[in-house]
């Protein structure tokens, strides 16, 4: 009598493991669209921001300081300008993508 009361009470959730698999599948697709996409999107765009400075973009740095491109050096650096005849060496990844488009942004018509 024992022994057919265990198989019967064996599993009453048979094929529960495909809904969980597609479940967790959805989960990653959801973290992947909402999460890695954006970020991976943003990098990419940064990249081409640094890649395509020239002499004389203005520019603010993740520190806040604005300035003027000087020269684009071949190691990655940058020379810029602070104030007239003063001069920094900074890395390219210092540039903060967006600061610097909103300083280069038109200034709105005032009503």
């Amino acid at each position: 009598m024992l022994h057919s009361i265990l198989l019967m009470g064996g599993n009453p959730q048979q094929g529960g493991g495909t809904v969980q698999l597609f479940m967790m599948g959805a989960i990653i697709l959801v973290f992947w669209f909402f999460m890695i996409r954006p970020q991976a999107k943003k990098a990419k765009e940064q990249k081409k921001f640094i890649d395509n400075l020239q002499k004389g973009d203005k520019i603010v740095t993740i520190a806040g300081i604005h300035a003027t491109v000087n020269k684009v050096n071949e190691d990655g650096t940058l020379q810029i300008e602070v104030n007239p005849g003063s001069y920094l060496k900074i890395e390219k990844s210092a540039i903060s993508q967006d600061w610097s488009a909103a300083l280069n942004k038109p200034a709105a018509p005032a009503k």
